[in-house]
């Protein structure tokens, strides 16, 4: 049960997260998932309050509430949500709704909501079709809560979502897909997880990679977000990427999970993204009818019980009439992301053979079938383009012979397949100038991935990855591909460029953005993006301070609180934003957001006072919150030179380890990734990581944020030593 007073009224706040093994914390029971029960819940409230859970609610009395009666359930979804919440209420196709946030945020829900009661109903409409089984949790709630520390969670009937979500300033077009994506990721759960339930957590892609793809085919079939498959690709592959190519990457089903607390570290991009991708893959091979009976069929079959990998894969074989026993093994029992290419053969601007591989892991062999496309693009057309089932390691691409040799070459191109796609020399060099007139969302998303993997791998320049951003992505049309690069890929890329080079990239980064800004019109999302990215990157105090002032912005966004806080959060990185300046903007924001901005601007300035202080707060303040000690951790390792910063790297794994004893699961997580000294990219920081993780006292949660750190930082140390000098491409 988590408890959060709101500082800008001082209301209190409570709700239940019993996932994944807490319900034992909140009352008694045992925590497997194939236990279900229905539930009868009572709640005393305090005077005012309203009170939400699984099932609808009935006031008994000023202070008592009885929810109805529930369908069976797992231990791990129930909760009780309480408090003086803001709620507006519809209904649609018989079901009551409600979405409801802190009384605070009244105006910012009651401005939102309508755009979120939408995609609800849009949601509901797509899953009746597409499921043949009524939703049947009684009403639909949703609340945004404070301090969640995951972005959202399926309880049923009663779905909470961080109140991130309930935006402040300027709203982008990708971060109304990201919202939207999440509402229909968590009623997608309502079947996925609440009604068919898996039968222990080694299955937990049956919720996990279900909800992200069916979420991603709502929102491009139902609603009008029809690119949600370029920002799946643009975003959340990503993501995966990452994991699965990290030393903790796991098989998509059937990953060990001995203990509730061992699975949660399963809950990452392999789960989600890869398991959704393997889907796609799986539709690409027997057909998309044949996957919709099948589907029916499971839920059918296992309504309000439970259900494992094998009952879904009979599904699937008794759809479609084919054994999917070879294809179940290397797609969802081996971990790992193969590397497809294709290479062509040319006489003058003609393709005379072309050559498709595809090679897996050798660490990690499989025999995965991979069906998907090549396109070729020139001059902003596509001049080449063919369709393949890549089902050996090498083998003839004959479609392609006769088509002209594009200048761009993107295996593929309409991501329908898991692969780390590699580019050719000729396309790689061509990308910084040529990549943003790729007519097709999906191509450019790819690109994007290949590049950033290339780095990752130690292949790619990473000044090639700086160059392309700072010449192509103020020419991208794709809000989600501009969010992605912006929030993934940018703050990242100062890791892997040599120390020295790091100031002009991100001025290069700054004026692509400053270029999309200065040409778009007043109040468009495209001007958002610009500005957002120049707050981000730039480091030119006089326009920053003008900027924090509201001169030289238009009228949309002079009172945007979150672009002036990233401005703020800009300044103090290079120390000059003064103590006056400071308290006059948290004296102007008393929120929570508003804390947390104050937190992490004191901790970004380079000073020894200022990384003292926020480490001191970071480590021993046992009254700080989860979100509270992440900012302090992100403002740390924000700004600073490398003498500054270099004590925390010890610091980190004497101090951070023993957080566990007050920091538990998902916020333990966060924390420890947060803390991890990354932009000390040398051989000491990853000796001081690996000797740590021969420690047998690391909780779960703090040594898989090591590994996974580590990786990156070996990544990092890989790339400064392949490319440490030379002209910028």
């Amino acid at each position: 049960m988590h408890r959060a007073v709101d500082p800008a009224d001082g209301e209190a706040y409570v709700y239940g997260m019993s996932f994944l093994d807490a319900a034992p914390s909140i009352f008694a029971c045992f925590d497997q998932p194939d236990l279900k029960a229905p539930y009868d819940v009572t709640v005393h409230a305090p005077q005012g309050w309203t009170v939400f859970g699984n099932g609808a609610t009935e006031q008994t009395g000023p202070q008592d509430f009885r929810l109805a009666t529930t369908k069976p359930l797992a231990t791990y979804f129930v909760t009780v949500c309480a408090g003086p919440w803001a709620t507006l209420r519809d209904e649609h196709d018989g079901i009551p709704l409600s979405i409801s946030a802190r009384a605070s945020q009244r105006d910012l829900l009651e401005a939102q909501a309508p755009q979120m009661f939408e995609v609800t109903k849009q949601s509901f409409d797509h899953y009746h079709r597409l499921f043949g089984v009524r939703y049947d949790f009684g009403d639909y709630d949703q609340l945004f809560v404070p301090e969640f520390n995951a972005g959202a969670m399926e309880n049923p009937g009663c779905v909470v979502h961080s109140d991130s979500m309930i935006f402040r300033g300027g709203i982008s077009r990708a971060q109304l897909l990201g919202r939207s994506n999440t509402i229909a990721h968590e009623m997608a759960h309502m079947w996925f997880g609440d009604m068919v339930t898996m039968t222990w957590w080694d299955d937990l892609w049956l919720n996990e990679s279900f909800a992200e793809y069916m979420s991603h085919r709502c929102l491009a079939e139902s609603t009008e977000f029809t690119e949600a498959f370029v920002d799946f690709g643009a975003s959340r592959k990503a993501w995966g990427y990452r994991a699965d190519r990290a030393p903790s990457t796991h098989p998509v089903a059937g990953a060990p999970a001995p203990d509730a607390h061992s699975a949660l570290q399963n809950f990452d991009g392999i789960s989600y993204a890869k398991g959704a991708s393997v889907l796609r893959q799986l539709i690409a091979h027997i057909g998309d009818d044949a996957f919709v009976v099948g589907v029916r069929d499971h839920i059918e079959r296992h309504l309000y019980a439970n259900a494992g990998l094998a009952d879904f894969m009979s599904a699937m074989e008794r759809a479609s009439g084919r054994d999917l026993t070879a294809w179940q093994q290397a797609w969802l029992g081996t971990a790992g992301t193969d590397v497809v290419a294709v290479h062509l053969e040319r006489d003058g601007d003609r393709v005379t053979g072309a050559t498709g591989t595809r090679h897996a892991p050798v660490e990690r062999p499989a025999d995965r079938p991979h069906t998907f496309d090549v396109a070729g693009y020139s001059g902003g057309d596509r001049v080449l383009q063919a369709d393949l089932t890549a089902e050996r390691d090498e083998q003839q691409v004959p479609e392609l012979v006769g088509q002209r040799v594009p200048e761009l070459l993107i295996p593929n191109a309409a991501d329908l397949t898991w692969a780390e796609v590699r580019l050719d020399d000729a396309t790689l060099a061509a990308l910084p100038e040529q990549l943003a007139g790729v007519p097709d969302g999906s191509a450019r998303a790819v690109a994007w991935c290949a590049l950033d993997a290339g780095v990752m791998t130690g292949r790619v320049d990473p000044r090639l990855l700086a160059g392309t951003i700072a010449r192509s992505w103020g020419r991208e049309s794709d809000d989600g591909i501009r969010a992605g690069v912006a929030m993934r890929i940018v703050p990242r890329l100062r890791a892997f460029l040599p120390a020295a080079e790091v100031p002009d990239a991100y001025r290069g980064i700054a004026a692509a953005g400053r270029e999309l800004f200065d040409r778009s019109a007043d109040g468009s999302p495209d001007q958002l993006a610009g500005a957002r990215l120049v707050a981000g990157a730039s480091d030119d105090v006089q326009l920053l301070g003008r900027w924090l002032t509201g001169d030289g912005l238009p009228e949309s966004l002079r009172d945007d609180t979150e672009l002036r806080w990233a401005v703020a959060r800009s300044l103090a990185r290079v120390d000059a934003l003064d103590d006056a300046t400071l308290q006059r903007l948290s004296d102007a924001d008393r929120t929570m957001q508003g804390e947390l901005e104050g937190i992490r601007i004191r901790a970004l300035r380079p000073t020894a006072e200022a990384k003292e202080q926020a480490w001191e707060s970071l480590a021993h303040d046992a009254d700080l919150s989860n979100y509270q000690l992440v900012a302090h951790a992100e403002g740390l390792w924000g700004s600073g030179d490398p003498e500054l910063l270099r004590p925390y790297v010890a610091r980190y794994f004497a101090d951070v380890p023993p957080l566990a004893e007050r920091v538990t699961g998902m916020a333990l997580g966060r924390v420890a990734t947060a803390a991890f000294p990354w932009p000390m990219v040398e051989q000491d920081t990853l000796d001081r990581s690996r000797e740590a993780l021969a420690r047998t006292d690391l909780a779960d949660d703090v040594r898989r944020s090591i590994v996974d750190q580590s990786f990156l930082l070996e990544c990092a140390l890989r790339a400064r030593t392949a490319f440490p000098g030379g002209d910028t491409p």
